[in-house]
């Protein structure tokens, strides 16, 4: 299975801020939507991600509050990245090595899509399932053994 599967059936709902968006309102976003990370963009690339890792730590330190900090000093300016062909045993891995939540699926600079831990659980499950209704069809399909054998 390939990260395309993933974003085919997903979608490409993409939310995206600017590393001078103010947090306060990227946070903001983040809560309407009900999502757990942006994409930071700036002047057509690929820039950063921000999450609510990094939202948090930006709030504690900052005392406790978002106050006038700005999406550039919160986000990871070196997110991981990975194409439409990557691999999701690959993603899975990766993931797992960087502590990664969240994967912007990129197409040489243009972002396809962001994939999460989620997402990659899920399709291993649905695809465990196929392959499990498969495997129970299989049985019950079985020819009966020959009894003069």
């Amino acid at each position: 299975m390939k990260v395309s599967d993933i974003l085919r059936v997903k979608g490409n709902a993409l939310f995206t801020v600017t590393p001078d968006t103010p947090l306060s309102a990227a946070v903001n976003t983040m809560a309407e939507k009900d999502i757990g990370s942006l994409v930071v963009m700036e002047h057509g690339d690929l820039v950063g991600m921000l999450t609510f890792r990094e939202v948090i730590v930006a709030i504690v330190g900052n005392g406790g509050q978002v106050g006038s900090t700005l999406v550039r000093k919160a986000m990871d300016d070196h997110p991981v990245t990975c194409t439409q062909e990557t691999d999701l045993d690959e993603v899975r891995r990766i993931m797992l090595e960087r502590h990664a939540r969240y994967m912007p699926v990129m197409d040489k600079r243009m972002l396809m899509g962001v994939i999460s831990f989620y997402d990659v659980a899920k399709a291993v499950v649905d695809s465990q399932n196929f392959e499990n209704k498969m495997l129970k069809a299989y049985i019950r399909d079985w020819p009966a053994e020959d009894e003069s054998s």
